[in-house]
């Protein structure tokens, strides 16, 4: 996977927004839930739309979040076990996860863009008190699994260089 810089850098920004929205999207919604409880509390008035939609916020702001987070290697990872191998074995199997990564995104992104344009074909909604359509709630699962399809194969090409380059001294 070899990008120019340019493309990387535009690549950047656009995860970055999406991280942005996804911390904008928490914020939010925290209000929105102590607004509820004020209104509910006091005026006896609850927010209908607040819980339902601090559900689908919820969904939201783990496929807007996550290129991000793998890209801050905040993912979990089994620390002690890297932690035992020497640089050259630890890319190498960080590579291979990578991989698997990439392939379960790719699945993600493949089988969340058909149901999506399915339910979009169909007219589909959430039988809920909102009705909100399903192709905007379910859209956002291959566009973010995309983006962090993107990433996986970006770690997976640093991390290999890593491991030919470590490769080519211990030849030497």
């Amino acid at each position: 996977m070899h990008f120019s810089k340019e493309a990387w850098d535009v690549f950047d920004r656009i995860v970055n927004v999406l991280f942005f929205l996804a911390g904008a999207l928490i914020a939010f919604f925290m209000l929105a839930v102590c607004w509820d409880v004020i209104a509910r509390s006091l005026l006896g008035q609850p927010l209908r739309w607040v819980v339902e939609f601090s559900e689908y916020g919820l969904l939201f702001i783990t496929f807007l979040g996550t290129a991000w987070v793998l890209r801050s290697e905040g993912h979990v990872s089994i620390d002690i076990a890297l932690a035992h191998l020497n640089s050259s074995k630890r890319a190498l199997l960080i590579a291979i996860m990578s991989l698997v990564g990439a392939v379960v995104c790719a699945f993600l992104v493949y089988w969340g863009g058909y149901v999506s344009i399915d339910h979009l074909q169909r007219g589909l909604y959430q039988a809920t008190t909102m009705e909100v359509p399903d192709f905007p709630l379910f859209m956002i699962i291959p566009i973010g699994s995309l983006l962090l399809l993107i990433q996986f194969l970006r770690r997976m090409h640093d991390n290999l260089l890593i491991w030919k380059k470590a490769q080519s001294r211990v030849s030497k």
